[in-house]
């Protein structure tokens, strides 16, 4: 049966596998192939902050920054909350040359764990980048 999300035949098994998997190879430096395992899991289960979660990391981790960004938008949408969500939304901005958000972004996760000290290193990197850019 071909799967209508991508065009082609889905991998073995159910959403927890193609999850697990997808995390082993992203930790296995394969990021290209989690995003598209991954993606495939969060089509089925669009819901799922763990696995949105992994996608974005996957799509950061390949370059995909402008399909991070908005993984990593839905997923602040599902858990506003939370603050690794506004981190990575905020590098993956970065990335993406979209500074105003980033800065945004970035310090709302400064300003739920300011203890995080790369949190706020981030935010003065994406901060000076936008004073370079205006001078």
């Amino acid at each position: 049966m071909a799967d209508a999300s991508t065009g082609g035949t889905p991998p073995d098994g159910d959403v927890y596998e193609w999850y697990h998997r997808g995390v082993a190879l992203l930790r296995n430096g394969d990021p290209a192939a989690a995003a598209t395992l991954l993606g495939r899991a969060v089509a089925a289960e669009p819901g799922s902050r763990s696995i949105l979660e992994a996608l974005a990391r996957a799509q950061y981790d390949a370059g995909r920054y402008g399909e991070a960004v908005a993984s990593f938008t839905a997923l602040t949408g599902l858990s506003p909350t939370d603050d690794y969500a506004h981190f990575g939304l905020g590098l993956a901005a970065s990335k993406a040359g979209e500074l105003r958000l980033a800065a945004e972004h970035l310090a709302l996760a400064v300003a739920m764990r300011p203890d995080v000290g790369h949190y706020a290193r981030a935010l003065r990197g994406v901060r000076a980048r936008q004073a370079a850019e205006r001078a």
